[in-house]
């Protein structure tokens, strides 16, 4: 069925469009951003169980962008009234104004960028979905997570509790300017199964989740996952500890995706290039990779729970080719920057909600596949390991120094996968490097959709990652 299209949105375009109007006759530019999403996040475990009619995606409110004197603005509330648009956007002038002023006081000289282009777009997409969040009966979804929980309880001999998530929420975003009138609404729905063991004195987990810009059916399929999120747990539970050093190693397609994602993902953030932030920006249509590297990003390169039709600027989705056959040729940028740059913008500028201000921000961001199978890829190698299961990474975009925490490392001796497990491990390296010692990559393609991403120790938002298995070197420790 079709995800409607917020009906309070439609409610109140109206108002806002005649505040448009008002505020547009002493102002360069004027847009808004209206958001309403809403959803439920789900917690169960062997012990506990908690369910919310809200998660971190939920919103509704509304935010206003201007320009006036070389100097951006923006206004946000969620008690925006249709009748009294005219009462809004005197407050918005008092606001913006009382702003001006105390930048005059401090002597801060706005940022010269220019005004952005307001050209015509008129959109309306409504996704298909078989569920939506706000009509599905929580009590059952409850039941099925407590009995996977349960299930995968009683499967392993050292378990001593399961935990299962799950969020789903739907998604209507409305952008007005003089000439846009854009909008959008889509389900997006995510669920894990952790399972947690322990044993003379050690424990640890297991880790996998479903997720795709579809309603909450998809929770169903951790029905298909809960049994490796076991014998992930178990095996690390028994793991040895790694020699440190370098290893030929091999990515599965979730460390390679947590691999795209702090390599040349932050990397090439260019609200960074503007600040002089990242190294990237000097290494634009320069070698970075091997020939088998190419690395695509953008809500259209893939359709998962970063997958939109237009960004929170009101520029269209795009998919952006950052890595073309080891040659860096470009970043993603939000639309401000984008004019500070000189370039066009990517449909990258995306805000944790209406009450925060706009970042260049990853959607997808997907290694492409190559065509070697993973057994020839296990076949060529004399003594390394097999990396599977993403904890977390960073990225200096500096000096592009990587740091990936990998679940497991499966050794591999003469060709052969050998039984031995080796746990955790931390990859480290410099990105070219890893990049350019790439010489296989598989012909199977996966992408991961359960993680989100901050813009330094905040600004959360929903992203997706993934590609083949490669083949590389890296130092694990």
């Amino acid at each position: 069925m079709k995800v409607p299209f917020s009906r309070y949105l439609d409610s109140i375009a109206d108002g806002l469009r005649l505040l448009i109007a008002d505020l547009s006759e002493d102002h360069d530019y004027v847009s808004v951003l209206a958001t309403d999403s809403t959803g439920f996040s789900i917690v169960t475990s062997l012990h506990m169980k908690k369910v919310s009619s809200q998660n971190i995606t939920s919103e509704r409110g509304i935010v206003v962008r201007v320009a006036r004197n070389d100097h951006y603005s923006e206004y946000a509330c969620n008690d925006f009234d249709p009748k009294c648009w005219r009462e809004k956007a005197e407050q918005i002038r008092e606001a913006f104004d009382r702003q001006e002023e105390l930048l005059t006081l401090c002597g801060v000289k706005p940022y010269v960028t220019g005004i952005l282009a307001d050209e015509v777009d008129t959109v309306r997409f409504e996704a298909e979905a078989q569920m939506l969040p706000e009509e599905c009966d929580l009590s059952s979804i409850v039941e099925q997570m407590n009995e996977l929980c349960l299930k995968t309880a009683a499967a392993g001999k050292d378990v001593y509790e399961v935990q299962s998530a799950a969020q789903s929420t739907h998604i209507s975003k409305m952008f007005l300017s003089c000439e846009k009138d854009m909008r959008q609404s889509y389900v997006y729905t995510e669920a894990t199964i952790v399972p947690l063991v322990a044993k003379d004195g050690r424990n640890a987990n297991g880790y996998m989740g479903v997720s795709g810009r579809v309603g909450p059916e998809i929770i169903a399929s951790l029905e298909d996952v809960w049994q490796d999120a076991l014998k992930q747990a178990e095996d690390v539970l028994h793991a040895g500890r790694i020699e440190p050093g370098e290893y030929d190693i091999i990515t599965s397609p979730e460390v390679s995706g947590l691999i795209a994602h702090e390599a040349f993902g932050h990397g090439v953030e260019m609200d960074m290039f503007v600040k002089h932030r990242a190294l990237g920006e000097h290494y634009i249509d320069q070698r970075v990779g091997s020939d088998l590297v190419t690395m695509h990003e953008g809500a259209l390169c893939a359709e998962n729970v970063a997958s939109y039709v237009f960004d929170d600027e009101g520029i269209r989705a795009g998919d952006t080719t950052e890595i073309d056959h080891g040659i860096l040729k470009t970043g993603i940028c939000d639309a401000l920057s984008a004019l500070r740059l000189g370039i066009a913008p990517t449909g990258n500028g995306k805000r944790q909600n209406f009450e925060h201000k706009v970042y260049t921000r990853m959607t997808n961001t997907l290694f492409d596949k190559g065509n070697d199978t993973l057994e020839n890829m296990i076949a060529s190698i004399e003594h390394g390991y097999l990396l599977e299961g993403m904890q977390s990474g960073m990225e200096d975009p500096k000096h592009w120094g990587i740091q990936c925490i990998i679940s497991l490392g499966r050794e591999i001796r003469n060709g052969k996968l050998t039984g031995k497990v080796v746990a955790p491990i931390i990859m480290t390296g410099y990105v070219p490097d890893i990049l350019g010692n790439i010489t296989m990559a598989s012909n199977q393609q996966e992408v991961f959709g359960n993680g989100f991403c901050g813009k330094g120790h905040k600004e959360i938002v929903k992203v997706a990652d993934g590609g083949p298995y490669l083949k590389t070197k890296g130092i694990l420790a």
